[in-house]
C-alpha cells in the first residue's frame, strides 16, 4: 500500500494533508525518516508519525457533529484554544475533522477515520457542495447577489457559481442561504465582503448529502 494511502487509512488525515506530513519528513517506516510519497509501506512494517505509531483502522468511525463558534476545527491547538476535540465521545477510535469551519463559524461537522471518504468529499475535482446560512449586515440587492450566483473575483481568483437566495430580512440585516462547491480559506466571508456586505454570522447547515438536522 502507498504511504499516503496507508496513513489516509490510519486516520493520521486526509490524503493531502498527510502529503504534506510526508514533505515535511514527519514520518518513518521502521524507524526510517521518508519523505518519497510514491514509498510502498512492505508488510509488517511499523509506522510512525511523530514518533507515534499508527496503523490502518479496521473499523471505520464516523461522527458527524455541530461544531459552535470559539472553537477550532483541529484536534489539537499550540493556543490553547478549545478544539473539536471536546466533541468526540470517550473511547471513540482516533478520527479527524473532514475539512475545516472558521473558528467563529458553527454547524455540521464530519469527523471520521475514513482517509479515502475525507479524500472525496474534500478534494476541489469532485466538487461537493456545502450549503451556509450567513447573516449579513444590510439588505444585497439582487443585482450583487447575482455576482455572486454568476461568480465573483477575489483576490486568489475568481470562484465558482453559487447557489443564492434570501432568506428572512431582519431590521437592517439579512439571512442568506449560500451553496458552494469550493473549499478556499474563508470563502464566503470573502465573497460578501466583496459585494460590500460583510458576514456577521455563519452557519453550514450542509456538507455533502449531511446535514445539521437532530444535532
Amino acid at each position: 500500500m502507498r504511504l499516503n494511502k496507508y496513513l489516509a487509512h490510519a486516520g493520521v488525515a486526509s490524503r493531502r494533508a498527510v502529503e504534506e506530513l510526508i514533505v515535511r519528513g514527519r514520518v518513518r517506516i521502521d524507524g526510517k525518516v521518508v519523505k518519497e510519497l510514491g514509498t510502498i509501506v512492505p508488510d509488517g512494517a511499523e509506522v510512525e508519525v511523530d514518533h507515534k505509531r499508527v496503523m490502518p483502522a479496521k473499523h471505520f468511525t464516523y461522527l458527524l457533529v455541530h461544531k459552535p463558534v470559539a472553537m477550532m476545527t483541529t484536534m489539537r491547538d499550540p493556543e490553547g484554544r478549545r478544539t473539536v476535540a471536546e466533541l468526540v465521545p470517550k473511547g471513540t477510535p482516533r478520527v479527524v475533522p473532514v475539512g475545516r469551519l472558521d473558528y467563529d463559524a458553527e454547524g455540521a461537522l464530519l469527523l471520521t477515520n475514513d482517509g479515502e471518504l475525507a479524500n472525496l468529499l474534500t478534494h476541489p475535482r469532485y466538487h461537493v457542495p456545502k450549503t451556509y446560512l450567513a447573516k449579513v449586515k444590510g439588505v444585497p440587492a439582487e443585482p450583487q447577489l447575482d455576482k455572486l450566483r454568476r461568480g465573483i473575483y477575489l483576490e486568489d481568483g475568481p470562484t465558482k457559481p453559487a447557489h443564492v437566495e434570501v432568506i428572512e430580512k431582519v431590521r437592517v440585516n439579512t439571512w442568506v442561504e449560500i451553496t458552494v462547491t469550493e473549499g478556499r480559506n474563508r470563502l464566503i466571508k470573502r465573497m460578501f465582503w466583496r459585494i460590500q456586505h460583510p458576514v456577521l454570522k455563519l452557519v453550514r447547515t450542509k456538507f455533502g448529502a449531511l446535514d445539521r438536522d437532530g444535532l
